[in-house]
């Protein structure tokens, strides 16, 4: 029996590190690391010794033998990957199982180099992953900053509700909240309440992971009406960010237009047409769970300008439609390109994939569900918006077509969902063409003691598991200035900036604010059968933290 890595791979390679015959790759030193859609498992070295499965963070790895019957084409995925290639080598004669390189002490500091104060500003994964960095290879102090009063960023509010596997990796950053060395500051928003030159006058270094909060629009006439959203807006909704509108979401119409190719794409085309009653399972926002039940949207209808070779999205994001209860998933034939595309691909292409998919053409007037299925998803490659038409909202999206002209889809609303971009953070350069910080290996350009990780250093691409290999650059990168003596020395200490930073907001939550707040919802979830309840507005959270934070033990 071997092991197979499945749809909810991270790649953060900590399965890379744990494995004892070195058959998970590419592996971090490899070329093709971080251009791979997910890490595979080589099946003819795999000795089933289950370290993998047992490091995962995410619940990705698994038997092959166990795999359900929408999981199993990863079997073959996994053995497709080393179809050609020499099995990992091993020495099983000796006490190791293959030969190890030699060892790199990519962290180490001076034996009597004293600790670093460092301040991480966002506590998503790129900021959490940096932050563990520094707390597992340095004596480091590290204070948490997020202008939210709830730690997550990208777990708790860009993971969809459905795959709750992926949200497991927040319990691996959720142990390092309440770190003896951590500080913990939520609702603290810098060039709101504290300055960057503030921050970086209490810290002997500042790491801004505030990734890329905005969405790219389409420039086309009737995107500002009402019922044009972007996909950010949307996600935001159905995960209860505090700062999404609870109400105000329309879905009182059959068809919906969503405007991309990538997996947001995919995914906030899968919520709209998943079944209620599943999603009431997992921690959807509780206001976006009610309309879902009342929702009239029976099909999906997802725009790509390209073809079905360019997608942007995963395979094993694709795969998961292939398997959507009552969910059907067809292709829009208006192209002959998109037909000749998917008969010319490989097994393994994405395009490959859509072999065997229904193939129809849209009707423009009104959404049809052929087949059976209460809903349906369908993929329309070489298309793109031109026109948002309607008196007051969305009632038609002119769309291009194979033959340089222009056909009319009725729909009742459209989301933008082609790609996020980063914003100006007060104090820091920008750069407005890539949404970006400009930095040298995570150094910010001109601001000695400031480092930038995640999206907002190298644009909105990669998954959770990428921005590990990313803080490992920007955290590498200030501790050689740390050694080089090229940080600026602080001018005030860690009480002083609480002190601060309590005094320009009173409404700050601290770890123990955080872990009352973890409690309520889990209580409210357990009253619900789900595995929680959010909070969704920022007077919720901030009462829930007060009220339930433990006393302070006399010393």
């Amino acid at each position: 029996m071997t092991y197979a890595i499945t749809q909810t791979c991270c790649n953060d390679a900590t399965c890379v590190a744990v494995c004892p015959v070195n058959c998970i790759h590419p592996t971090p030193e490899e070329r093709a690391f971080g251009s791979t859609e997910m890490l595979h498992i080589d099946p003819r070295a795999c000795i089933d010794c289950g370290a993998c499965a047992d490091a995962c963070p995410v619940d990705a790895i698994f038997p092959v033998d166990s795999l359900s019957a929408g999981q199993r084409e990863y079997a073959d995925i996994n053995a497709a990957y080393y179809e050609g290639g020499e099995p990992a080598p091993g020495t099983p004669e000796g006490p190791n199982f293959h030969a190890w390189g030699e060892p790199v002490f990519g962290r180490s500091l001076p034996s009597d180099f004293g600790p670093l104060r460092v301040a991480v500003v966002g506590t998503g994964p790129a900021g959490m992953y940096a932050a563990q960095d520094l707390l597992l290879h340095t004596a480091a102090e590290v204070t948490l900053i997020d202008r939210l009063p709830v730690a997550g960023g990208l777990v708790r509010y860009g993971v969809a509700p459905d795959h709750p596997a992926t949200k497991k990796v927040g319990d691996t950053f959720s142990r390092f909240h309440s770190h003896p060395r951590v500080r913990m500051h939520l609702g603290i928003e810098v060039g709101r309440d504290v300055t960057a030159e503030e921050l970086a006058a209490h810290h002997d270094a500042v790491i801004y992971a505030v990734g890329a909060s905005t969405d790219r629009r389409l420039g086309i006439p009737g995107e500002d009406g009402p019922g044009c959203l972007s996909a950010t807006s949307f996600v935001a909704w159905y995960n209860a960010h505090p700062e999404a509108v609870a109400q105000g979401v329309d879905l009182s119409a059959e068809r919906v237009v969503v405007v991309g190719n990538g997996n947001v794409a995919l995914d906030v085309a899968r919520i709209l047409v998943a079944d209620p009653e599943a999603l009431a399972g997992t921690d959807i926002a509780a206001h976006a769970l009610e309309a879902l039940r009342a929702s009239r949207v029976r099909e999906v209808v997802v725009l790509g300008r390209r073809g079905p070779e360019d997608a942007a999205y995963t395979r094993s994001e694709l795969l998961a439609l292939k398997h959507l209860p009552g969910v059907e998933l067809v292709v829009d034939d208006h192209d002959p390109r998109t037909g000749a595309a998917i008969d010319a691909a490989g097994a393994g292409d994405r395009a490959g994939l859509l072999r065997g998919v229904a193939r129809v053409r849209t009707d423009a007037a009104a959404p049809t569900t052929p087949g059976g299925a209460a809903r349906r998803i369908v993929l329309r490659f070489h298309s793109g918006p031109v026109e948002i038409l309607g008196d007051g909202d969305v009632r038609t999206v002119r769309v291009t077509d194979g033959g340089g002209g222009a056909a009319d889809l009725a729909a009742g609303m459209l989301l933008r969902a082609i790609g996020y971009r980063g914003l100006p953070v007060p104090g820091l350069p920008f750069d407005e063409a890539s949404g970006t910080v400009p930095h040298e290996g995570g150094r910010i350009a001109g601001l000695p003691g400031g480092y930038v990780v995640g999206w907002i250093k190298r644009g909105p691409s990669g998954g959770i598991g990428a921005n590990r290999t990313c803080a490992a650059e920007t955290v590498g990168t200030l501790l050689a200035d740390a050694v080089a003596g090229t940080l600026p020395a602080p001018t005030g200490d860690a009480k002083a900036f609480r002190r601060l930073a309590r005094r320009r907001n009173r409404r700050v939550v601290d770890a123990r604010g955080l872990a009352a707040i973890d409690r309520a919802e889990r209580d409210r979830g357990r009253r619900d059968g789900r595995p929680r309840v959010k909070l969704a507005t920022v007077e919720e959270l901030v009462a829930t933290a007060r009220a339930g934070r433990l006393p302070r033990l006399s010393r």
